[in-house]
């Protein structure tokens, strides 16, 4: 696992949209495994940039995304298919009809069936992650068993504490949420996990030491062969952590 540790949260963003940005020109048909949250609206913002002034190239790029709540309609301004669209797919030359997030409502063992379809059928080039501050990777919580394949996922308590800043109140928050298993996650050939704030320094602490644990879930990216996380020296700093 390669560490790159950022001046700040602006150079962080510039660093991640690197990567994205050598993958899309090697290969312009290339599929992109998308996150939300705020960790990566800075690389959304900068590879937007890039397509506007400098010619990064999406319009044969396809992308799959990690997750989506359960019950809310992709037009719902906290649902992620809208966080998608009016961070990054509204302000680059990519065609929707190449983009996929799981479908929130309608009957979940049918949207479950096709998110798990997608999946089979993609090649991910690179999968952009974030971390909850107990770990969580998409929406895959801590525990004793952790999940292969795409499935829906009863959300801690933690995690709806840490999302109801984005809703009127707690009980608005979604409980469930549809995600990419584990081993979704783990077979995309590259991992990119960016990381910005200090409410995630305990797991990152346990990320960038030298152990597995399923009570942390971001710690396998350590057993993936290609993987990357971008990390604010001021993070750094609080966890002790010299490169």
């Amino acid at each position: 696992m390669h560490v790159i540790i950022a001046e700040n949260y602006e150079d962080g963003a510039r660093k991640a949209a690197d990567i994205i940005e050598k993958i899309v020109r090697d290969n312009p048909a290339c599929t992109l495994g998308l996150a939300t949250g705020s960790s990566p609206v800075g690389m959304y913002q900068e590879l937007a940039r890039r397509c506007r002034e400098e010619g990064l190239d999406f319009s044969r790029v396809h992308s799959v995304n990690l997750d989506e709540y359960v019950g809310l309609e992709g037009t719902h301004d906290q649902s992620y298919r809208y966080f998608m669209n009016t961070n990054l797919f509204d302000h680059i030359n990519i065609d929707k009809n190449n983009t996929y997030v799981a479908k929130g409502t309608g009957d979940v063992a049918e949207n479950l069936k096709e998110f798990n379809a997608v999946l089979d059928r993609t090649d991910i080039d690179i999968q952009v992650l974030g971390v909850g501050p107990d770990g969580h990777l998409g929406f895959n919580e801590p525990g004793d068993t952790l999940y292969d394949g795409a499935h829906e996922e009863t959300l801690e308590d933690s995690t709806i504490e840490a999302n109801k800043r984005f809703f009127a109140s707690k009980e608005d928050v979604p409980t469930h949420a549809l995600t990419m298993g584990m081993g979704n996650i783990m077979r995309a050939k590259k991992l990119l996990m960016i990381i910005s704030g200090n409410k995630q320094a305990a797991a990152t602490k346990l990320l960038v030491e030298d152990k597995i644990d399923p009570h942390c879930p971001c710690t396998f990216m350590r057993m993936h062969r290609d993987a990357t996380v971008v990390i604010e020296k001021k993070l750094a700093d609080e966890i002790g952590y010299k490169g």
